[in-house]
């Protein structure tokens, strides 16, 4: 599962999809402040269609993972964190962790069309640094997880092919309240996960 020394992308690298209400530098980290009402679903179980998380995107080539660290440190309904990657409006993913029904939950949201939710409860990693990894490769997208340092849980093994064109990166939402400040620490690029296992 190791992979080759990782490239260190500076924030200024990546384009938002959508802005922000506040971005600043705070030394190497990006602290971000989401709008109230920002997600990203569509249709499943819900109904309706939410396009306005804030992902800060970059290329995401076949044979690559990208790795983002932030601080989860979340407490209102459906506050999310983690990496997104994007291919069109229709077909994206976001994967982390997402604060729902009083507790911390990491998993992924896979959409083609429809969105689907994976998510299991880790109240432990509440307030920790976190890492999440997304490699491309095989024609699938593997999701991992855990505290910055630790072993990675893996969370999500999802078909992507490996000629989409796609841009992934960190991203954060409120669907329910103003006010959500996410701290990032690092997002990098580097060789793919060799396997599942």
């Amino acid at each position: 599962m190791t992979a080759s020394p990782a490239q260190t992308l500076a924030w200024a690298e990546g384009a938002w999809s959508h802005a922000p209400v506040a971005v600043r530098d705070d030394g190497d980290d990006l602290v971000v402040t989401a709008a109230e009402g920002s997600d990203a679903w569509r249709r499943t179980a819900y109904g309706f269609v939410h396009d306005s998380a804030h992902a800060l995107l970059a290329p995401f080539a076949a044979g690559t993972a990208v790795e983002v660290e932030f601080t989860a440190d979340f407490d209102s309904q459906f506050d999310q964190a983690g990496v997104f990657v994007r291919v069109d409006d229709e077909r994206w993913a976001k994967a982390g962790v997402e604060f729902a029904d009083g507790v911390l939950g990491a998993g992924a949201v896979v959409t083609d069309g429809f969105s689907d939710w994976s998510v299991g409860a880790v109240p432990e990693w509440q307030g920790a640094r976190l890492l999440v990894r997304v490699s491309r490769g095989g024609d699938a997208m593997t999701v991992r997880a855990g505290v910055a340092g630790g072993p990675l849980r893996l969370l999500r093994v999802a078909p992507f092919p490996d000629a989409l064109a796609a841009t992934a990166g960190p991203f954060l939402a409120a669907p329910t309240r103003a006010g959500l400040e996410v701290r990032f620490h690092a997002w990098r690029v580097t060789a793919a996960d060799a396997s599942l296992h």
